[in-house]
């Protein structure tokens, strides 16, 4: 896994905790018991199936609409890459899009 097929975490229009985590979710398909809050999130990824490479795309609008949530999230997904280096990699996008597979990892497996 690497860059050549990283899944898109796209957060554009997300504007509260509630959206982040359906997106999140979805595109890392995540479990059905996946709990929708933070240690939920924090556990799944730390707990990924396979190796990922997360590019988060859109970022801003939430960043900006809801500052605190969005600090928090970044520091969920820098301590669960830190716990796991080898299965877990976040990229923040700083452009308007980026190619890149928004197919679930479980899809991708195959």
């Amino acid at each position: 896994m690497g860059l050549d097929d990283p899944v898109v975490l796209d957060l554009t229009g997300v504007a509260d905790k509630v959206a982040l985590m359906d997106r999140c979710a979805e595109a890392l398909g995540l479990p059905d018991w996946f709990g929708r809050n933070w240690d939920a999130l924090a556990d799944c990824l730390t707990d990924l199936p396979r190796p990922v490479v997360l590019v988060v795309t859109g970022w801003r609008g939430y960043a900006e609409a809801r500052p605190r949530e969005w600090r928090t999230a970044q520091e969920v997904f820098a301590t669960a890459a830190d716990e796991s280096p080898a299965r877990l990699s976040v990229l923040l996008s700083l452009g308007e899009s980026f190619g890149g597979s928004s197919e679930p990892p479980a899809a991708r497996l195959g």
